[in-house]
């Protein structure tokens, strides 16, 4: 299918709304908010938030596993979004409302609620992201489709940005403890429903196509071996891995580098700036990749984002506009690196199917959510763990070494993640043309012909 209707395309991406209070909220604020205001040590909530990704490790692959080989009359992956939307909005529930208790029981309840709420945040996730391969396999068309899920994905996260702020004027909660755990309360409470009914509109109006009966799961987690003998597909995960890892810095440490080293109270309108510019950007970069390819788009889409950050390491107290202007300019290119890897993923997961005759989206997009988080799991962690190190003190003026290794981190270890990214992904060897012959190569040999493998020089 070359063409998506409206309808496909809005059903498909409003999970990624309602999705997104994954990111902003549990990433960027709620560490602050458990260290800050419940008290939970800073590096425990930074060994918790990485041992958590751990666990995605095993999960992850489990879960894109089982959602390959279910069988039910409404078809292998909706089932797993449904369900796992309703018990991620009761985490979500439990996780923004912590007790008011002692630090010990506090961090339980931390511990406990973040395990789960990223347990069901993959049983919709990896269903979810397993369904936009197998809903069209024209190579540009999936640009299209991603580009609306990332986009719609980036709107949520700007919405749940600016839901703090929004909140605290609409309930007029303050600065104070007991202030800022109203506000979580509020933010839980237009969530944690949102979530489910943004899920169930998808479900119901995105169908599935015929279930893979031809391996069984005991055979689906030795056919691993063949996942990573994809050559296309390791040097995309690693190329993403890296640059990823560098990008889940900042988005962890944005409050603490603006508070700490510009001085300034307006996290949220910087926040607001790199969403907008990414989603206004959003299709420029599709027509780009059109033209271009995606992975040439994707590598400018990298350039550009990195020779804006640096500027970023040499700010320092009352640089806020041009700590704006480095934002901006650096958000000209977010929106690209969200959606142009998934739109290639999709196309490496059809040079499987050549290879294997079987669609196996649930086994790549597992391993793609495994590189996501733990990802995001080194971000947290180093960046966390290294404010403690060096005597990062709550609500404090901070020490020269402390507002250094925000610096270093915020802004100089991203950019040199991305130029890592870029060196890698240049070897990636799937172009639109190449795409379309591995489409023809799938078709013949399903017709029984014989076919050499289309990313050699042998295809005819």
């Amino acid at each position: 299918m070359a063409e998506l209707t409206a309808k496909t395309r809005w059903a498909y991406s409003l999970p990624a709304f309602g999705l997104a209070v994954i990111g902003i909220p549990v990433y960027v604020y709620i560490p602050k908010f458990y260290t800050d205001v419940v008290g939970v040590d800073i590096a425990l909530v930074g060994g918790l938030l990485f041992g958590v990704r751990i666990f995605d490790a095993v999960t992850d692959p489990v879960v894109g596993i089982l959602s390959d080989r279910s069988q039910s009359r409404f078809g292998r992956r909706r089932p797993y979004i449904l369900v796992g939307a309703g018990l991620l909005a009761t985490a979500l529930l439990f996780l923004f409302n912590p007790p008011t208790a002692s630090i010990p029981l506090a961090t339980v309840w931390f511990g406990v609620w973040i395990y789960l709420l990223f347990f069901f945040w993959t049983l919709v996730t990896v269903p979810y992201e397993a369904l936009g391969p197998e809903i069209t396999f024209d190579y540009d068309t999936r640009t299209t489709l991603f580009a609306w899920r990332d986009g719609f994905l980036i709107a949520g996260t700007l919405v749940a940005a600016a839901s703090p702020a929004l909140v605290e004027a609409i309930f007029s909660t303050g600065p104070d403890a007991a202030g800022q755990r109203t506000l979580f309360f509020w933010i839980s409470a237009i969530y944690a429903p949102l979530v489910v009914v943004l899920c169930a509109v998808c479900v119901k109006a995105i169908g599935e196509k015929t279930s893979d009966k031809s391996a069984s799961t005991a055979d689906a987690f030795r056919d691993y071996r063949t996942v990573f003998a994809n050559r296309p597909f390791m040097i995309l995960l690693a190329a993403y891995t890296i640059g990823a890892i560098g990008n889940n810095l900042p988005a962890t440490l944005i409050l603490y580098y603006v508070q700490y080293v510009i001085g300034s109270s307006r996290a949220d309108v910087f926040l607001l700036l790199y969403f907008v510019t990414g989603i206004l950007c959003l299709p420029i970069w599709v027509r780009l990749s059109g033209r271009l390819g995606k992975k040439e788009a994707w590598i400018a889409a990298m350039l550009v984002n990195t020779g804006a950050f640096v500027g970023v390491f040499f700010l320092g107290p009352g640089d806020e506009l041009a700590y704006g202007v480095l934002v901006v300019a650096s958000g000209i290119g977010f929106g690209a690196t969200l959606a142009l890897p998934s739109a290639i993923q999709a196309d490496v997961i059809d040079y499987d199917e050549y290879h294997s005759g079987r669609r196996r989206e649930g086994q790549y997009i597992g391993l793609w959510s495994i590189a996501k988080k733990m990802s995001a799991a080194v971000g947290v962690g180093i960046g966390l763990a290294a404010l403690g190190a060096t005597g990062y003190t709550p609500n404090a003026e901070q020490t020269e070494t402390v507002r250094l290794t925000l610096r270093v981190l915020y802004a100089l270890v991203p950019s040199v993640c991305n130029l890592a990214a870029i060196a890698i992904v240049v070897f990636y060897p799937i172009s639109g043309a190449v795409h379309g012959r591995i489409r023809r190569a799938i078709e013949q040999k399903r017709a029984g012909k014989r076919v050499d493998d289309p990313l050699t020089p042998a295809y005819p």
